[in-house]
């Protein structure tokens, strides 16, 4: 190769190089919903419920991610599920091992787990009048007098795990305080609007452009910066996808081979049939088998073992057709 990048034009050696040194595949990652236990005594006072501001962290984090195009990232609503699935308490978000158990059946590189540590005032006081001491209504301005305005404050740490060990491979943390100051963390009154049975979008423009939006910007920023700047402590596994057709019903195809060997949603595996074997002449033994390929199939379940996705082509797949990625 470098004797032809030679003998070609400027243009065409730049190209030659950048043939030669290719495009490394991007990592693949999931973002676990952070746990909030430390800070979770302060949100119904500042959202009228008990919200999950672990998931929502977690959704700005993967936006920020996908933007910074270093890794290809896990989507979220499939991950929820699983989570769901197994259960996770709140304080097991930021377990390793269980961390790694979840990467395993999502077939990723590397896991994220993370902590929020600081989430509302970065002043505890509230100097109120008045019988609304303790409540919404004293803390963000609905009621009393004499209220300072402080400004908002969230901090949150990650961890990043190798799904087979359970080690820890890189850490991040972000802190963010925002730039104005006010008596109220998310507006007017301090708004619970959305916060009812645990829900709030935190990615909504209401949340971004209030104080504590601000400063929970400024955090995620700070922590997908160093994430991204760790992508190379990450080992990529190289996956190799080779099993078989389970069970036909339609379109619809079980597969022996699940997130243990790779498999994950959305992935595309070709559906394949040997049509006949070549034995070598003098021992007998079998030297190559030849395949005819019929279609794919697309991913839409998996669990630790199987598989199930959509089959697509003109051959008719059957129970023992096999399955590859290659």
């Amino acid at each position: 190769m470098d004797k032809l990048c030679r003998t070609v034009a400027v243009a065409g050696l730049a190209a030659c190089l950048a043939w030669g040194q290719g495009s490394p595949q991007k990592k693949r990652i999931a973002v676990m919903n952070f746990e909030y236990g430390t800070v979770q005594g302060g949100l119904s006072a500042i959202f009228g419920a008990n919200v999950d501001v672990g998931s929502g962290i977690a959704d700005l984090i993967v936006e920020k991610l996908v933007e910074g195009g270093v890794y290809s990232v896990y989507e979220r609503k499939a991950l929820d599920k699983i989570m769901a699935e197994q259960n996770l308490s709140n304080s097991d978000r930021a377990d390793p091992l269980s961390a790694a158990k979840i990467g395993r059946l999502l077939g990723v590189d590397a896991i994220v787990i993370g902590s929020i540590t600081q989430f509302g005032r970065d002043d505890k006081q509230t100097n109120i009048g008045g019988g609304a001491l303790g409540g919404i209504t004293g803390r963000y301005g609905i009621g009393g007098v004499g209220r300072r305005a402080a400004k908002a404050v969230v901090g949150i740490s990650a961890r990043m795990v190798d799904i087979d060990t359970g080690e820890i491979k890189a850490i991040a943390s972000g802190k963010g305080e925002s730039s104005r100051s006010g008596t109220t963390l998310l507006g007017a009154g301090g708004s619970s609007s959305g916060g009812g049975g645990g829900v709030y979008d935190m990615r909504s423009s209401n949340f971004a452009n209030s104080i504590l939006g601000e400063a929970t910007k400024q955090a995620v920023a700070m922590m997908t910066q160093q994430l991204n700047g760790n992508a190379g402590r990450i080992q990529g596994r190289v996956v190799t996808v080779d099993g078989l057709v389970a069970d036909v019903n339609g379109n619809t195809l079980v597969l022996n081979v699940g997130s243990r060997a790779g498999v994950k949603v959305g992935d595309k595996l070709s559906i394949r049939r040997m049509s006949r074997e070549i034995k070598d002449p003098a021992t007998g033994k079998v030297i190559r088998r030849i395949e005819q390929t019929l279609g794919e199939v697309t991913i839409t379940e998996v669990d630790e073992q199987s598989a199930v996705g959509t089959f697509s082509g003109a051959g008719a797949p059957k129970t023992g057709d096999t399955v590859k990625n290659e």
